[in-house]
């Protein structure tokens, strides 16, 4: 074997590795970027009823308030007042709030992900995976119907709940909030 065939084939080697690590890099740039570009960030978790229940209850925070608005992609009041939700979300440190989708669990990834993409929701959204929610509403509010939009907001600080089933519009969240706020 010369020396000039074994530099040859060197260099062909040393060619090889480069495209290969070149289309790795390439490969691994899209779907990073895919991925970075086509998710806002937002996990959307399947929960079960239990799971509500703990989430309520446990009061994470506790020098905190926390709203859980109850929602569906094809309920028009409930997709006109997620705005002050959101609004509420993001302009107030000491208010957490939880989206929870009641549209069936089949609709996830067609119609709930794509509604939060579309929206830009960054208010934590979670979907209630539950065909019998009798049960369900009695224990989040004995008033409650059943009917949506409603929200449950939790002081933590004093454990006093406040529950209303109603589409809030501009001005009547925050009232609610500075209101539990003021009179704990």
């Amino acid at each position: 074997m010369s020396l000039s065939s074994g530099k040859t084939n060197m260099t062909k080697g040393l060619v090889v590795v480069y495209k290969v690590g070149y289309r790795f890099r390439w490969t691994l740039a899209v779907i990073l970027f895919s991925y970075s570009f086509d998710s806002s960030g937002q996990q959307i978790e399947v929960i079960k009823a239990d799971q509500l229940f703990h989430m309520i209850d446990q009061c994470p925070e506790k020098n905190k308030l926390h709203v859980y608005n109850f929602w569906a992609t094809w309920c028009a009041p409930c997709v006109r007042e997620i705005p002050h939700f959101e609004s509420l979300n993001n302009s107030d440190r000491n208010v957490n709030v939880t989206l929870i989708s009641i549209d069936d669990v089949d609709l996830l990834e067609k119609k709930v992900i794509p509604f939060v993409k579309r929206k830009e929701i960054k208010s934590n959204v979670v979907l209630l995976d539950e065909t019998d929610f009798n049960e369900i509403i009695d224990k989040i509010d004995k008033s409650w119907s059943g009917a949506i939009p409603a929200s449950l907001i939790v002081d933590c600080r004093s454990g006093k709940r406040l529950f209303y089933e109603k589409e809030f519009k501009a001005g009547e969240l925050e009232k609610a909030i500075e209101m539990i706020i003021n009179h704990p």
